[in-house]
C-alpha cells in the first residue's frame, strides 16, 4: 500500500504540476501565456493535493530527496527506500503519460522542441552545469529544512489530544503549508532552472518524454538531466542534517 500510495501521489504531483505547464505554454491552449505566476501556483496546489491525497498511507514523500533526506537521519527506514524511490519515479512518468493524452491536439500545434520538453522537464534559462546544480541544491535544501520545520510545529498540536480541533487542525493544515513552501521556492528560486527539486518530478516526465510519439518533440536532453537528479538529493540530505545539527525538533 506504501508504494502504491507513492506512485499515485507522484502521478498527481506531475498530471496537476506538468498539467499547468502545457496549458501556459503549449498553443491554442486556453491557459496559453499565463505567465510564470500561474505555473507557480499550480504546482504548489499540485503538491498540496498530492500530499492530501495520500499523505495518511505513505506520509506522501512524493520524492527520493525527501526519502533519502529522512532516512539519513534515521526518520525512515532506509529498506523502504529503493520501494519509495521506484514508485515515484514511475509514477512521475505516468502522470506526465496523462498530461500527453490530456494536450494531445496540442502538441501537433506547437512549433518549438523546447516548448514540448519544458512540459515535461526543466530546462535551465542560461546553461551553466555548476551554476544550475548550486540552484537546485539551494531549492532543494529549502524544501527539506522547511518540510521539517512544518512537521515540528504541528507536533505540539499532535500532542494535544487524540479528535481535538487542534488535531485536526494542525493535520489538515501542514499539507497546504507544505504547497505554500513549494510556491515561495518557486517564485524566489525557480528562474534558474525551473526549480526541478525532485528527482522523480524531473526524470519520470523525462523518460515520458523519451519515449512518447510526440510530433516534434526534438532531444530529452539527458546531458543535463543528472542534475534534477543528484543535485536534489544532496540539498535534501545537507538540510536534513543541517536541521538536526542545528538542535531542531523533528
Amino acid at each position: 500500500m506504501i508504494y502504491l500510495a507513492e506512485f499515485v501521489g507522484t502521478a498527481i504531483l506531475t498530471l496537476l504540476g506538468c498539467g499547468v505547464v502545457a496549458g501556459v505554454t503549449l498553443a491554442r491552449s486556453k491557459a496559453a501565456n499565463g505567465g510564470w505566476i500561474v505555473i507557480t501556483f499550480g504546482w504548489g496546489l499540485a503538491v498540496a493535493m498530492a500530499v492530501y491525497t495520500v499523505g495518511y498511507y505513505s506520509g506522501a514523500h512524493i520524492n527520493p530527496a525527501v526519502t533519502l533526506a529522512l532516512a539519513s537521519i534515521g526518520e525512515f527506514p532506509w529498506s523502504q527506500v529503493p520501494g519509495y524511490m521506484i514508485a515515484q519515479v514511475l509514477g512521475g512518468l505516468f502522470g506526465a503519460v496523462l498530461v500527453y493524452l490530456g494536450y494531445l491536439p496540442h502538441w501537433r500545434e506547437t512549433a518549438e522542441p523546447e516548448t514540448k520538453l519544458g512540459v515535461f522537464s526543466t530546462i535551465p534559462a542560461i546553461r551553466s552545469i555548476a551554476a544550475n546544480f548550486i540552484t537546485e541544491v539551494i531549492g532543494t535544501f529549502m524544501l527539506i529544512f522547511g518540510i521539517l520545520g512544518i512537521n515540528a510545529n504541528m507536533n505540539p498540536l499532535a500532542e494535544a489530544g487524540n479528535g481535538t480541533l487542534a488535531d485536526l487542525f494542525g493535520t489538515g493544515i501542514a499539507p497546504l503549508l507544505v504547497g505554500f513552501l513549494v510556491l515561495a521556492i518557486g517564485l524566489s528560486l525557480g528562474g534558474p532552472t525551473g526549480y526541478a527539486i525532485n528527482p522523480a518530478r524531473d526524470l519520470g516526465p523525462r523518460i515520458a518524454h523519451a519515449l512518447l510519439p510526440i510530433p516534434g518533440k526534438g532531444g530529452s536532453d539527458w546531458s543535463y538531466a543528472w542534475v534534477p537528479i543528484v543535485a536534489p538529493l544532496i540539498g535534501g540530505v545537507l538540510a536534513a542534517q543541517t536541521f538536526v545539527l542545528l538542535g531542531f525538533r523533528i
